[in-house]
């Protein structure tokens, strides 16, 4: 018997997140077992294995309905709270073999039914599209270069490409509306695994908002992903809509979805040079049940 806890990840103000099923104790089940797990609940899902050397405290996997992903954000936070309230980790740092590579997860106990975790991601890399890539991801969004800032639209990543489109305004950004075929094709073509349109909401305050179309997920939108948000950091940054500081940024994902969610990440420097950042979020557990 497995046990599975699901839990929404990136929550706002105790509600929304992205629902994400995490198995407490994977290392029985083989890759069948996991796709067919994501399948069933139609998430991403996070997978606990044991670690197989020193160097890592466990082996997390994800799944969603159509593949294996090498990293999950979202997943990752929300396994490492299972772990935390559950009583199953013995220090508030935790190291992580992934598939995309070692992350580093903080568990802020202060509040053990409630610990706020954050997790490592690298430096992200943010590279201008072409005229002719930026013409594909507009006409698959049924979009006009009227409809955003002057900015570029870029791919970024920390560990997954995301495509990074400047809307004008937050009404803009959330009345767009796509189609799963149409955004599997864009981003084949440009090399992306899903597409990230997002808007200021509040520059003084670091808040902007997002939504994620993925490529190949086996569902058209997400309410909350991390990975994405973290890459957006990123060309926030090379855009000069943030300062190069430590200060928390806020990127709230959703509410297309009437999931309004929330995701917090801080970037790291030094010596003025951008080292990586923390990924942060709220999780709520909605129940626990045997597979």
């Amino acid at each position: 018997m497995t046990e599975i806890k699901l839990v929404n990840v990136f929550t706002h103000r105790g509600a929304g997140g992205n629902p994400c099923p995490i198995v407490m104790d994977a290392s029985a089940l083989p890759s069948d077992d996991m796709q067919r797990i994501a399948r069933h609940f139609g998430h991403e899902s996070g997978f606990v294995l044991p670690a197989v050397s020193g160097d890592a405290d466990y082996i997390f996997r994800f799944w969603v309905p159509r593949h294996e992903m090498e990293m999950c954000g979202h997943a990752t936070i929300g396994a490492l709270w299972a772990l935390a309230t559950t009583g199953d980790l013995r220090t508030g740092q935790v190291r992580i073999d992934t598939r995309s590579g070692p992350v580093t997860g903080f568990i802020d106990t202060a509040r053990s039914d409630d610990p706020y975790v954050e997790i490592t991601q690298p430096v992200g890399k943010v590279v201008d599209l072409s005229r002719e890539e930026e013409e594909v991801v507009l006409a698959a969004l049924h979009i006009s270069r009227a409809d955003l800032l002057d900015l570029p639209i870029q791919n970024a990543a920390t560990s997954r490409v995301k495509t990074l489109i400047p809307m004008k305004s937050v009404d803009l950004l959330n009345n767009l509306v796509s189609n799963m075929p149409t955004t599997e094709q864009c981003c084949e073509s440009i090399g992306s695994t899903g597409l990230y349109p997002y808007a200021i909401d509040h520059q003084g305050s670091r808040r902007f908002e997002a939504r994620q179309f993925p490529k190949s997920s086996g569902y058209p939108e997400d309410a909350a992903t991390g990975i994405a948000a973290a890459a957006l950091a990123f060309g926030l940054l090379k855009n000069r809509l943030v300062k190069a500081d430590s200060e928390r940024i806020t990127v709230l994902q959703g509410r297309a979805m009437n999931s309004l969610s929330e995701i917090g990440i801080r970037l790291g420097f030094a010596d003025d040079r951008p080292v990586g950042c923390l990924l942060g979020g709220c999780v709520k557990l909605h129940r626990s049940q045997a597979w």
